[in-house]
């Protein structure tokens, strides 16, 4: 696990929870076992909202405890690059001290101001995200020559039992349906799909249906 690979070397642990492309997430007792240790923990909740459990109320009780967020995700603003941490006072004092001082652009700014005005309505989606999540695992679990991970995030990670990854990716996109494909040689047999509207889903379904 990560504590047994930690060495003297070690000066960060950076930790995705929910992981991309797992979906996955690092419960509170192993998150201590970590935070233990004394070497600074950062967990990063990109996902967060989809999953709806945070770490960041253990912050102020642990010096070496940061978590991050982003309105990438449950916002739609990955163009943006805006996000925000949980710091522990004294290692936030050193961000600032070192940050650039024009870190975030107006763009930005006004995209996130209006996101927050709207917040409702993103946490709506967020909602029907999670809940056309289940409705697709259940779905994929179906077709039986594929394996789908339970996630905590927006998308789930299937890994092929009887056909061949790289294939399946290419037949979709040339039906104009696009999911992740991974050429590394951990995950070359595996296939990330992002949960999208119901009708997106079942033509997902339908195609891969047609195609094996």
């Amino acid at each position: 696990g990560i504590k047994g690979a930690l060495d003297g070397r070690t000066k960060v642990i950076f930790i995705a929870s929910p992981n991309n492309p797992t979906g996955n997430v690092i419960e509170e007792q192993e998150l201590m076992e970590l935070v233990d240790t004394g070497t600074i923990v950062v967990i990063d909740e990109a996902y967060f909202e989809f999953h709806g459990v945070t770490m960041a109320s253990l912050v102020p009780a642990h010096r070496n405890l940061i978590v991050l967020r982003t309105f990438s995700k449950w916002a739609g603003l990955a163009g943006f690059r805006i996000g925000y941490g949980v710091f522990p006072v004294e290692i936030a004092d050193y961000m600032m001290k070192i940050k650039q001082p024009y870190n975030v652009n107006i763009a930005a700014e006004v995209a996130v101001l209006a996101s927050l005005g709207d917040i409702d309505y993103l946490r709506g989606n967020v909602q029907k995200i999670t809940i056309e999540r289940e409705r697709l695992f259940t779905k994929l679990k179906e077709l039986g020559w594929l394996k789908p991970y339970p996630s905590e995030a927006n998308f789930i990670l299937c890994v092929m039992l009887q056909r061949n990854a790289e294939e399946i990716w290419r037949q979709l996109w040339q039906r104009g349906i696009f999911i992740r494909y991974f050429d590394t040689p951990r995950l070359k047999d595996y296939l990330r799909i992002t949960v999208g509207k119901p009708e997106d889903n079942d033509a997902l379904i339908k195609a891969l249906k047609e195609i094996c």
